[in-house]
């Protein structure tokens, strides 16, 4: 889907808070530099590209090719200590669903800084909370027939949680080949290789670089191996709302896995913000 207008301030504000994190010296021609990179912008792009291609900019100015990465390990290491209790609570495929669908609240973009700050409130209320758009018994399904399938992470801390999910994907199709897509170069909090070899994702699931700098997916920009992956498989698994801006609207069968965390992405799919949604298009 292309970039909304909603979307620019967002995009600037998360600018203002990577500058932050890392204390930016010469912040005003740091801003110069993105205003003037803005002004450029082919509103025919989605979001998530626009974002890599600022996020690139900025890390450029800093002198830093990854800022957020000891956040990301803080919040793989805090969420792999809770990985057995997670475990041990969940009593349903539906339920490691909402698991990983909550854990997509781990997002340091500003219109998602109140909510991680609730997440243990989220998670102490996972019984009673339910799916807004509910095609789990669909994936279910999907997934019992598939032989094939690719599973695109999100967030630091969050792929967690996906190991969770990914668990119980192949406890109902043991035989699965499930590739695990990460970006390619560090973007924000999302998970790149590192992040998932940290969490042991390959336990369950092949880790695959999309090999590009984009906030989703952007298969114009994905490497050739992943594009072959992506075509191959049976169905694919996104989470987050940066997939889901970057594949929306592609001709292959997606289960998009979020919180919808704005109006855009609200209003899109029709549904209310901060829904949970398990969604096939």
């Amino acid at each position: 889907m292309k970039i909304n207008e909603k979307c620019l301030p967002c995009l600037i504000n998360q600018v203002i808070k990577v500058a932050n994190i890392t204390n930016c010296s010469n912040r005003d021609d740091l801003y110069h530099q993105v205003f003037e990179q803005l002004s450029k912008i082919d509103f025919n792009k989605s979001n998530p590209e626009i974002i890599g291609m600022i996020f690139e900019l900025v890390k450029k100015h800093l002198n830093n090719e990854d800022p957020y990465q000891e956040i990301r390990q803080y919040y793989n290491n805090l969420f792999l200590q809770s990985y057995d209790d997670f475990d041990k609570k969940i009593n349903s495929f539906k339920t490691a669903i909402k698991y990983a669908i909550i854990g997509n609240i781990i997002d340091f973009s500003p219109i998602n800084n109140q909510e991680i700050t609730k997440i243990d409130d989220w998670f102490d209320n996972i019984d009673n909370l339910s799916l807004t758009i509910d095609h789990v018994d669909k994936l279910i399904n999907d997934i019992k027939k598939a032989k094939t399938i690719l599973y695109l992470g999100d967030n630091c801390g969050e792929i967690c949680l996906d190991k969770l999910l990914l668990k119980r994907i192949k406890q109902l199709n043991p035989s699965l080949k499930i590739y695990f897509g990460v970006r390619g170069k560090p973007v924000v909090n999302d998970s790149i290789e590192s992040d998932a070899y940290e969490v042991d994702i390959d336990e369950y699931a092949s880790i695959i670089s999309n090999g590009d700098n984009s906030l989703g997916t952007i298969l114009s920009r994905t490497s050739a191996q992943f594009n072959q992956i992506y075509q191959n498989c049976d169905f694919v698994i996104a989470k987050g709302q940066a997939n889901f801006e970057s594949l929306s609207e592609e001709n292959k069968k997606i289960y998009f896995l979020l919180m919808v965390k704005c109006d855009v992405i609200a209003k899109y799919i029709n549904v209310p913000e901060k829904s949970l949604v398990c969604y096939c298009k």
